[in-house]
């Protein structure tokens, strides 16, 4: 008489419990699980060269003659 009340509570946690793991794996991956597909490209030597002119770190001589080792 205890074991069929205990019982169908445990069928019941059992069928929420299927529910929940059905419906994550039918969402997808959550946000956040996996790296995002769109990284931001990676910064040239040039792009860092044009950002230090930009800043007013390298005058345009010192620019000049970098961007032209780098071979651009």
């Amino acid at each position: 008489m205890i074991l069929g009340p205990l019982f169908m509570i445990f069928l019941l946690a059992l069928l929420v419990a299927a529910v929940v793991l059905l419906a994550r794996w039918a969402g997808g991956p959550w946000p956040g699980t996996y790296p995002p597909h769109h990284m931001p490209p990676a910064r040239t030597p040039l792009d860092i060269l044009k950002e230090r002119f930009a800043r007013g770190e390298i005058d345009k001589e010192e620019f000049e003659q970098r961007r032209r080792v780098l071979g651009d």
